[in-house]
Order: structure tokens, then C-alpha cells, then sequence
């Protein structure tokens, strides 16, 4: 039988690695946005005896997974096996070996089966290789990462819970805060809660639709102003990201003022219901975007620079303005400008994967127009940062260091596809196709530097376009 292994050193110690693979939020945070696995059902965790069922889909169709958990050993192993899949044989075994007391070396090593016999191996045994091969650097890579930003921030976190003294006693060695969330089902937002999860952190959802027994939500309703304020008492942190997506359909007149009051409503009922609380949240980090800036050529905006003009700096201005409840409060307050989101899973870069893949890309407009990117994982450091970092307040700029023209970006995504780049989109057919909504989100020129979150310390995960789209597509050469 074909064995798999691959095995690297991750920079913390054996016991923490271990515990982050057990925390819930594991599986999402090490499945790879351009896979779509859906978990179906779950009993239990790792340990003995632990089911898992999983739907995966592969374009039009979609294949069970049930998997089980065993030969469980704490801190250093665990095992799964499929009960029923697309293989004729599938043991998964997680090894974690201690490097001295502060790394160790992870390795997943699987012995499987293709279907068919010989003529699965001849058929598909070079692709199953490849596909593991991508799978797992992009995992081990997520592991090391999330575990370096998690062990960095413990220290700070214990040391503001003290100077604050006013959190528990077993708040005390780093132990987790208590972060609210809103958005948790979006894109931004599951990663969100899945990354501060494996942290060991405590999640609240706030949902609009009726709580789940039994679950951490809270139910709110923004559009008719009803949010009870004793559920939201004594929280370490909230993260606002509910609003109404933006590329969801031509902006009609219904859409724009959808995109507007679920953002300005949603925004000031959140933070006058703080105001009111005798035992606040230290922090209240609100998405914002770099549509704050409009259309603004080559000229580089910072935090400081001035809102531009057009819908969307309209409704920015107004989005932030509506947190100013809870600045009055005395409750710091981070207003997010988030840019171009990069991942498969949505946002543009979903939706430019299918003609670029097809050889049918090219630059849209004049190809001149800067657009100021950010990687989905770097997103969740930038809000995870400002959770933590008590420096950081107002607007904090999110996108990479390196923001790109149109025709840079466009050349980028097809080196890293393999596919040519010829196939243009005059600005007329964008207008023709988009409408309102082409000017502001695919034609619009916002060059905008992160200064703030460089300033505070931040170090970004994939600071060049190339790497960040090689991560998030498993394009890794």
C-alpha cells in the first residue's frame, strides 16, 4: 500500500501543538479554501472513539466521508480511519514529537488504498500524491503559523488581564478571553472563529436567527433594534462584522440602502448597547473598508488621509461614525479598513478563478487602477492584533504592505495558475455587466499603506501577492 508522510518542525512546544489539534476549530482552520468540506455531523474530539462525517464536494457532486477516531495518546498522538470514502483504505496517524521544551516536530503520515486496484493506482496515484502533497504543506504551514501568532500574543494578553485587574484569577497565565462576535457565519467571520478557537479562546456568535439550545449565541435583530444588554456584560473583546455583502447584486436603489443601513443600523445599535454596560468589553473592533478612500489614482493613503468620495466612502463615513457610542464609552475602539480579501472560498478572488482558469483573464479597465489586497489568514492577524495590542485605536488600515496595480495583479494570478493573461475587460463591459458597482469595486484606484499595524508590530504571513496566492490556491511551485 502507498504511504504518505510529510513532517515538519513547528516552532512551540509538543503539549501546545497537541492541545490546538484537540481545541474545536482545528478541522476548519486545516482545510484548505479551495476544498469544499462540509462537516455534516461530529461526536466528540480526537480521542477514542470520536466520529466525524464529512460531505465533499468536487464540482457538481459531492462524496460522504465517516471517519473515526483512534490509538489515541495524549499530548503526542492520535489516529483516524475511514468508515466509508472515496478510498479503499485510509489510516491517518498525527505524530508530535518534542524538539526540547519549546518545538517539536509534527508529522501525518497515511497509509491508503486507491479504488480499483492497480488500475486506481495507474488512473489516479500521481494526482493522489500531488493532491496530499498540497493538502499538507498548506496545514503544516497554517499549524506553524497559528501557533507562533498564539504563543506571541499570550504574554501580552496575561499582562493587560493583569494591569486591568479585573478579569477572574483563572484568567491569569494567558489563559483565554471572552470574544463576542457578529458576522461569524461569513466569510471573514468563520475564519475568525475557527483561528481564535484553536487559541483556546471563548466564542459568542451573535445570530439573527432563533440561539441554538445549548449554544454560545446570542440573538439580535439590528434592523428592528433589539439586542438584550445583559447577554453582552462582562466580555474581554467584540468583533463586529455583520453587514450586508457588497458584490451580492447590481446596486439597485433596495441594494444600496441594504448595503448602508445594515452597516450604519447594525453598527450603532451594537455600540449604544455597550455604552450602557456596567461591565463593558476592553475593545470593539468594527470592519471598515478601504472604500473609505475612493477613487484616488496613485496617491498613497494612510490612516490620516482624508474620505474620498462616492458611495461607498459615503457609507464608510457613516459606518464609523456610528461607533461613536462606544468611543464615548471609553471602550477602545479599532475601525478595521479591510481591502481586496484574497481566498477562493469568496469575495473577488472567487469570482475570477473560473475565466482565468479557462485562459479567459485578462486586465479589467486600463489595468492601471491599484487595488489593495490582503490575505484571508492575514485579516484574521490583523483583527486578532488589534484585540490584543492596547496601542491600536481608530482606523487601522488592513491590507499587505505591497498593494498592486490591476495588470500586476492580473499577471500574478495567471504565473501562479499556469494559464496566459490575454482576454481583457474594457471598462465598458465591466459597467455594462456590474453597473454602479463596477466603478467602485473593479475600476476604482485605492493605493493604501497598513502604517498603523506596521507601526504596532504586526508581521504579516504573506506580505508578497505571489506567496499569498500560491498559500491560499496551493500553487507552491
Amino acid at each position: 500500500m502507498p504511504i504518505f508522510i510529510h513532517r515538519s518542525r513547528i516552532p512551540a512546544p509538543a503539549e501546545e501543538v497537541f492541545a490546538w489539534h484537540a481545541r474545536p476549530g482545528a478541522f476548519e482552520r486545516l482545510t484548505p479554501p479551495w476544498q469544499s468540506v462540509e462537516v455534516v455531523e461530529r461526536s466528540g474530539g480526537i480521542e477514542n472513539g470520536a466520529r466525524v462525517v464529512l460531505r465533499l464536494r468536487i464540482g457538481p457532486f459531492s462524496r460522504t466521508w465517516v471517519a473515526e477516531h483512534w490509538d489515541y495518546a495524549p499530548g503526542r498522538q492520535f489516529r483516524d480511519r475511514q468508515l466509508k470514502g472515496p478510498f479503499a483504505r485510509w489510516d491517518h496517524t498525527h505524530r508530535i514529537e518534542p524538539d526540547g521544551d519549546s518545538a517539536c516536530y509534527l508529522e501525518d503520515r497515511i497509509d491508503y488504498a486507491l479504488p480499483l486496484g492497480p488500475l486506481g493506482v495507474v488512473c489516479g496515484g500521481a494526482y493522489t500524491r500531488r493532491t496530499l502533497d498540497r493538502l499538507f504543506t498548506y496545514r503544516h504551514t497554517v499549524t506553524r503559523q497559528d501557533m507562533v501568532a498564539h504563543a506571541a500574543s499570550r504574554e501580552r494578553v496575561d499582562r493587560w488581564m493583569r494591569k486591568e485587574n479585573t478579569f477572574p484569577a483563572a484568567a491569569q497565565g494567558g489563559s483565554p478571553m471572552h470574544i463576542a462576535v457578529t458576522g461569524s457565519s461569513g466569510l471573514l467571520g468563520s475564519a475568525l472563529v475557527s483561528f481564535l478557537a484553536g487559541g483556546g479562546h471563548r466564542l459568542t456568535r451573535l445570530v439573527r436567527s432563533p440561539a441554538t439550545a445549548g449554544a454560545a449565541e446570542i440573538e439580535w435583530n439590528p434592523q428592528a433594534g433589539r439586542l438584550e444588554p445583559n447577554s453582552l456584560e462582562g466580555l474581554d473583546g467584540f468583533v463586529h462584522l455583520a453587514g450586508e455583502n457588497i458584490a451580492a447584486g447590481r446596486w439597485t436603489a433596495g441594494q444600496k440602502a441594504r448595503i448602508r443601513d445594515s452597516r450604519i443600523n447594525s453598527t450603532r445599535l451594537l455600540s449604544e448597547t455597550l455604552a450602557t454596560l456596567s461591565r463593558p468589553p476592553k475593545v470593539l473592533v468594527c470592519a471598515s473598508a478601504i472604500g473609505f478612500y475612493g477613487d484616488r489614482g496613485a496617491d498613497l493613503m494612510s490612516e490620516d488621509s482624508p474620505a474620498g468620495s462616492g458611495f461607498l466612502a459615503e457609507v464608510c463615513q457613516a459606518w464609523e461614525a456610528a461607533s461613536q457610542p462606544a468611543r464615548d464609552a471609553g471602550i477602545r475602539t479599532v475601525l478595521l479598513r479591510i481591502g481586496v480579501v484574497l481566498s477562493p472560498a469568496g469575495g473577488a478572488l472567487a469570482r475570477l478563478l473560473l475565466p482565468f482558469r479557462l485562459g479567459a483573464g485578462g486586465v479589467i479597465g486600463s489595468g492601471d487602477q491599484y487595488w489593495s489586497w490582503i490575505g484571508l489568514d492575514d485579516v484574521i492577524g490583523a483583527i486578532h492584533h488589534a484585540l490584543i495590542h492596547d496601542t491600536l485605536e481608530g482606523a487601522v488600515n488592513a491590507v499587505a504592505p505591497q498593494p498592486v496595480t490591476n495588470r500586476v495583479f492580473t499577471t500574478t494570478l495567471g504565473t501562479v495558475l499556469g494559464r496566459p493573461t490575454l482576454v481583457p475587460l474594457p471598462s465598458f463591459a465591466a459597467r455594462l455587466a456590474l453597473g454602479d458597482m463596477a466603478d467602485a469595486l473593479l475600476l476604482a484606484s485605492t493605493r493604501v499603506e497598513p502604517a498603523r499595524l506596521l507601526a504596532s508590530g504586526y508581521s504579516f504571513r504573506q506580505p508578497e501577492l505571489e506567496g499569498a496566492l500560491r498559500h491560499c490556491l496551493g500553487k507552491h511551485g
